[in-house]
C-alpha cells in the first residue's frame, strides 16, 4: 500500500515538474511575441472581445480577462481540491507536517510584502501591489527542482508543495478581502443560493460531476457579476466535492486526477502566454528602479529568502518543529530561494491590483516579477545543486573516481 502511495506521489510530482517546463516555454513565447513583429497580433488576440449572452444575462470581456477570470477559476478549483484532500488524508492531515511549511509560508508572505511597502510608502496607487511578491509559483519551482534529477529528496518536494498550498490559501484570502470591486448584493444572493445546493449534493453523496459543475458554473457567473473575484467560486465549489462516498467512490480524487493535466499543460501555460508578454523596448534602469518593480523584485528575491528561511530557522531553534528528513540547512535555504519564483500567482495578483485603475501605464509590475523570479530560480538551483551534491557522499566518491 505504501509503495502504491509513493508511486502516486511520484507521478504527481513529475507532472507538476513537466508542467513547470511547459509554463517556462509559454512565458518565453509570450516575451518573443511582445518583442518582435508579432506584437500587434499578440495584442490583437488578447484584446479580442468575447461575449456570451443568455437572455438578459450578458458576459462580455476581452479574451485576456476570460483567461484571467475563467481559466484561472479552474486552477483555483484544483487548488481547493488539493487542499481539502491534503487536510483530510494527506501530508497536512498530521499537525507535525503542517508546522514548518505553515510557518515558512507566513514568513514568505509577510516579509516580501513589508519590503514592497517600504519602497512604495506614500504612493497610494503603488501600494495596491503590496501582495504581488507574497506569492509562490509551485509549478515553476518544481520545474526548477526537476533539473536536479533524482538527488532531490522527496521531503524537500513535500515541504515546497505544502508551503505553496499554504501560500495559495493566503493569496485566496488576500484576493477575497483586498481585491474586490463594487459589490453587487443581488449577485451575492445568487452565490448564497448556490451554496446550499452544493451542500445538499455533498450531503447526499452525489457522484455526478455534471451536477456540481452546473451549480459551480452558475455560482461563477454570479461571482463575476458580484464584484468579488470570480476565481473564488472555484475554491468554494471544491469545498463541497465529497472525498469519498459510501459506495467507495471518490469524486474529489477523480476530479483532481482529471484536472491535473488540463491545468498543468493548458490553463497555466495559456495564462502565462497571455500575461507574460512584456515589451522590453525602452526599458532601462529608470524603469527597473521604479519603486513598484524594484519592490516586487526585491520582495521576491530577498524577502522570500529571509521570510521562509528565517521563520523556519526560528521555529526549529525554538523547538516548535524540526527539519524534514534528509534536509540540511543549506538545502532549506535553496528551497526558500525557489519560493521567490512567484510568476503565475504574482502576475495574477498584479492584474487585479493595477489593471482596473490603468495605473500600470506608468510602470510595469511584470518587469519586477520576471527579474525577481528569474534571480530566485537561478540562486535556488545553484544552492540546491551544491548542497545536495555535498550531502551525497556516494556521488562525491563517483565524481572523484
Amino acid at each position: 500500500m505504501v509503495d502504491r502511495e509513493e508511486s502516486v506521489l511520484s507521478r504527481f510530482l513529475r507532472m507538476e515538474s513537466s508542467g513547470g517546463i511547459v509554463l517556462i516555454l509559454a512565458a518565453v513565447a509570450a516575451m518573443i511575441c511582445a518583442n518582435s513583429p508579432l506584437q500587434p497580433y499578440y495584442d490583437l488576440i488578447l484584446d479580442t472581445p468575447v461575449a456570451v449572452q443568455v437572455g438578459e444575462l450578458l458576459v462580455s470581456k476581452p479574451l485576456l480577462l476570460w483567461v484571467n477570470d475563467g481559466l484561472m477559476a479552474i486552477f483555483f478549483f484544483l487548488v481547493g481540491l488539493e487542499l481539502k484532500r491534503e487536510l483530510m488524508e494527506g501530508e497536512l492531515a498530521e499537525v507535525r507536517n503542517i508546522v514548518l511549511p505553515g510557518v515558512g509560508a507566513i514568513g514568505g508572505m509577510a516579509v516580501p510584502a513589508l519590503i514592497y511597502l517600504l519602497f512604495n510608502q506614500g504612493d497610494e496607487a503603488g501600494l495596491r501591489g503590496w501582495a504581488i511578491p507574497a506569492a509562490t509559483d509551485i509549478a515553476f519551482a518544481l520545474g526548477v527542482l526537476s533539473l536536479l534529477g533524482s538527488r532531490v529528496p522527496v521531503s524537500i518536494k513535500i515541504f515546497l508543495t505544502s508551503l505553496a498550498i499554504f501560500d495559495d490559501v493566503g493569496a485566496i484570502l488576500i484576493i477575497a478581502v483586498f481585491y474586490t470591486d463594487n459589490i453587487s448584493f443581488t449577485a451575492l444572493v445568487v452565490v448564497g443560493l448556490c451554496l446550499p445546493v452544493l451542500f445538499l449534493l455533498n450531503r447526499f453523496n452525489v457522484e455526478s460531476k455534471s451536477l456540481y459543475i452546473a451549480a459551480g458554473t452558475i455560482m461563477w457567473v454570479a461571482m463575476l457579476k458580484s464584484g468579488v473575484h470570480a476565481t473564488l467560486a472555484g475554491v468554494l465549489m471544491a469545498i463541497f466535492i465529497p472525498l469519498r462516498t459510501p459506495a467507495g467512490v471518490s469524486p474529489l480524487k477523480i476530479m483532481e486526477h482529471d484536472l491535473h493535466a488540463l491545468v498543468a499543460f493548458f490553463v497555466l501555460p495559456v495564462f502565462a502566454f497571455a500575461n507574460a508578454g512584456l515589451n522590453l523596448s525602452g526599458v532601462g534602469m529608470e524603469q527597473l528602479l521604479h519603486p513598484v518593480p524594484l519592490g516586487i523584485a526585491l520582495g521576491l528575491f530577498v524577502g522570500k529568502q529571509i521570510g521562509v528561511f528565517g521563520f523556519c530557522w526560528l521555529a526549529v531553534k525554538l523547538g516548535i518543529t524540526a527539519l524534514p528528513e534528509k534536509v540540511s540547512w543549506s538545502a532549506l535555504y535553496g528551497t526558500a530561494a525557489l519560493c521567490g519564483i512567484g510568476f503565475t500567482m504574482s502576475l495574477f495578483i498584479g492584474s487585479l491590483a493595477f489593471e482596473p485603475s490603468a495605473v500600470n501605464r506608468l510602470f510595469d509590475e511584470r518587469l519586477g516579477i520576471i527579474v525577481g523570479s528569474l534571480l530566485s530560480g537561478v540562486v535556488g538551483y545553484l544552492v540546491l545543486r551544491r548542497s545536495l551534491r555535498a550531502s551525497n557522499p556516494d556521488e562525491l566518491e563517483a565524481n572523484a573516481s
